[in-house]
C-alpha cells in the first residue's frame, strides 16, 4: 500500500519563528514528530512518503500516488487541514486522521475523514491497521487508556530532510501532574506522567547523532519534571552520553516552576545540556492564579525563581495570559511590569481561550459564556468566550501589552537584564549556521533596519561583545528573535476585534 503522510501548514504565530528562519537558512522550526512516530508503527511492507507543508508543497501527483492519506495536526493547523482533506476528497483518496485537533474536535471531522484514529496512536492505531487488512475498517477508533511509552517506536527520521529544520524533537514523557483549568494536556495525556527508559531515550539520540545532526533538540514533554524521581534517574545516563560525545546537542524543554527550588534537578539538567526551559508563568495576579488552579505558581516568588534559574545557566521562556475573570484594567500595566522585571526575553502573552473539553470550557459552557471554537493560537488577538471585562477593553489592552514588550526599547532592556543575570555553564560554540545568521543580522538589523532598531542592535552587540562574551551567541539569537516578535506584534495590533 502506498501511504502519504501529510503535516499541515502552521500559520505565522509566535512559536512558528517564521521570520527567524531566513536568518538560519531553514524551512521550518520543528519537524512533524507525531507523524514520524506514527510512521514507525505502520507495516514495514507499506511504501511511505511524508510531505510537510511547512517545508514543501503538496502536489496533485502526491495525492494521486497514494492509496491512503494520513493526516495529524494540532488545532492551530485546522485551516490547512481542511484544504488538504478537500483535495483528497476531490481525488477520491481514502483519508485517516489523528492527533490533538481530531481528538478534541471529533464531531467537526466525522463527515470529512474516512477514518478517525483518536487518542494516543499506540492504542488506537493497531486495531485500525488490523481491520484495514481485513477490509473492514470502521469510521472511528478511540484509545480507551493511556499507553506505556515502551510501546512507542523510534521516529522515522529517514522520511524527512532533517537539515531543513532548525530544531529536532524528542519526547521522554507524556502527562502532567497539575490540572490547570485552561490546559488540555490532562484530557489528552492524563495526570500521571509516563516516561521512556533512559536506554530508550539514548537510543533515539543515537539515531539523530548517527544521521549527523548537531544542534538544538527540543524535549517536547508536557512537563519534563512531572515525575522528578524518575527523571533524576535518567539524567545521569544522559550526562554520561553527552560528555562522551563532547556535547553535540543543546536541549530545551517545558517544565513547571517548581524546578526552581530543586537544586539537584537544576544541576543535573544543566550538566546534561539543558539551557532553555519554557514555564507557564501566566500572571502576577494571585487571584487569577487561584481562579485557573495554577497552585504551583502561588507557592513561589516567581521573579526570584526566574532569576535563580537564569543564574544557574537556564534561560527561561515564559507564557503569560490576560483575560481571567479576576483581571481588571490594571492587569495590562502589571503584566508589562512583571515581564520587564523578570528579564524573560521570549515572553508569549496570549488572550485566554477555552480549549475543547477543558475544565474552563465546561465551566464557561455551564455559564452560557462560551462562543466559538478556539483557533488554537492564543496570540492571534481573538477570544472565544464572553469575558467579565469589557471585550474591546480586554483586546485593546492585550494589544498594548504585546506592542509594548516587543517595542525595541523594552525588548532590548529585557535582553540586557537577562544577560546581566544569565550565567551559562559553558560557552556555547557558534556553529557555522549561527555564524551565517549573525552575518545576516548585521545586514538586516544593523544596516537595513529602521533607525531605532539599528541603534539598539548595535548598542546590544557591542555591550555583549565586551561584557557578556560567554553568552554572545545567545545575545545574537535573541536579537534575531526580536525581529520575529516585532513582526508578530505588528500583525496582532493590526487585527480587528
Amino acid at each position: 500500500m502506498n501511504v502519504l503522510l501529510v503535516h499541515p501548514e502552521y500559520p505565522a504565530t509566535f512559536w512558528s519563528f517564521k521570520h527567524v528562519l531566513p536568518f538560519v537558512a531553514k524551512k521550518a522550526a520543528y519537524p512533524p514528530l507525531g507523524l514520524l512516530t506514527v510512521a514507525g508503527m505502520l507495516p514495514r511492507e507499506w511504501v511511505l512518503r511524508l510531505v510537510d507543508l511547512n517545508v514543501d508543497k503538496l502536489k496533485d501527483q502526491d495525492i494521486e500516488w497514494a492509496d491512503m492519506v494520513m493526516v495529524s495536526a494540532m488545532m492551530v493547523q485546522k485551516p490547512s487541514v481542511l484544504r488538504v482533506l478537500e483535495r483528497c476528497r476531490q481525488k477520491g483518496v481514502r483519508t485517516a486522521a489523528g492527533g490533538p485537533l481530531f481528538t478534541s474536535a471529533e464531531d467537526d471531522f466525522k463527515d470529512l475523514v474516512d477514518h478517525l484514529i483518536l487518542g494516543e496512536a499506540e492504542i488506537s492505531l493497531p486495531p485500525f491497521l488490523a481491520d484495514l487488512a481485513e477490509n473492514r475498517a470502521e469510521p472511528v477508533y478511540r484509545a480507551a487508556q493511556f499507553p506505556d511509552l515502551t510501546q512507542t517506536p523510534v521516529p522515522r527520521w529517514d522520511l524527512i530532510p532533517i537539515r531543513k529544520y532548525a530544531t529536532l524533537m524528542i519526547q521522554s514523557s507524556r502527562g502532567c501532574p497539575f490540572n490547570c483549568e485552561f490546559c488540555d494536556i490532562t484530557n489528552l495525556f492524563g495526570r500521571v506522567p509516563r516516561l521512556k527508559t533512559a536506554e530508550r531515550l539514548i537510543g533515539e539520540l543515537d539515531v539523530m547523532y548517527s544521521m549527523g545532526w548537531r544542534g538544538n533538540i527540543f524535549f517536547v514533554d508536557d512537563n519534563f519534571i512531572g515525575n522528578k524521581g524518575q527523571i533524576k534517574k535518567i539524567l545521569p545516563e544522559l550526562i554520561a552520553w553527552m560528555k562522551a560525545r563532547n556535547y553535540p546537542f543543546t536541549f530545551l524543554t517545558e517544565a513547571s516552576i517548581n524546578l526552581s527550588d530543586d537544586e539537584e534537578l537544576i544541576e543535573l539538567m544543566v550538566e546534561a545540556g539543558f539551557d532553555t526551559v519554557f514555564i507557564g508563568l501566566e500572571t502576577p495576579n494571585e487571584q487569577s492564579l487561584r481562579e485557573c488552579e495554577k497552585s504551583q505558581n502561588l507557592k513561589f516568588d516567581m521573579l526570584a525563581a526566574i532569576e535563580h534559574l537564569q543564574a544557574a545557566g537556564i534561560q527561561v521562556l515564559g507564557g503569560y495570559i490576560v483575560g481571567f475573570d479576576n483581571d481588571d484594567e490594571t492587569i495590562f500595566s502589571r503584566q508589562i511590569k512583571f515581564i520587564q522585571e523578570s528579564g524573560v526575553v521570549t515572553a508569549m502573552v496570549g488572550l485566554l481561550n477555552a480549549l475543547p473539553n477543558t475544565k474552563l470550557w465546561q465551566r464557561l459552557k455551564e455559564e452560557n459564556r462560551l462562543l466559538l471554537g478556539s483557533s488554537g493560537d492564543n496570540t492571534d488577538g481573538t477570544i472565544n468566550f464572553i469575558p467579565k471585562m469589557d471585550k474591546d477593553t480586554l483586546i485593546q489592552g492585550y494589544r498594548k501589552v504585546v506592542r509594548t514588550i516587543y517595542s525595541p526599547r523594552q525588548f532590548y532592556r529585557r535582553v540586557s537584564r537577562f544577560l546581566e543575570k544569565y550565567q551559562p555553564r559553558r560557552r556555547r560554540r557558534m556553529t557555522f549556521a549561527e555564524f551565517k545568521a549573525f552575518l545576516r543580522s548585521l545586514l538586516y538589523l544593523g544596516v537595513l533596519g529602521n533607525g531605532v532598531t539599528q541603534w539598539y542592535y548595535w548598542k546590544m552587540l557591542v555591550k555583549s561583545a565586551i561584557f557578556h562574551r560567554k553568552a554572545f551567541s545567545e545575545a545574537v539569537t535573541l536579537m534575531i528573535y526580536g525581529y520575529h516578535f516585532r513582526k508578530v506584534a505588528k500583525k496582532v495590533s493590526a487585527q480587528r476585534s
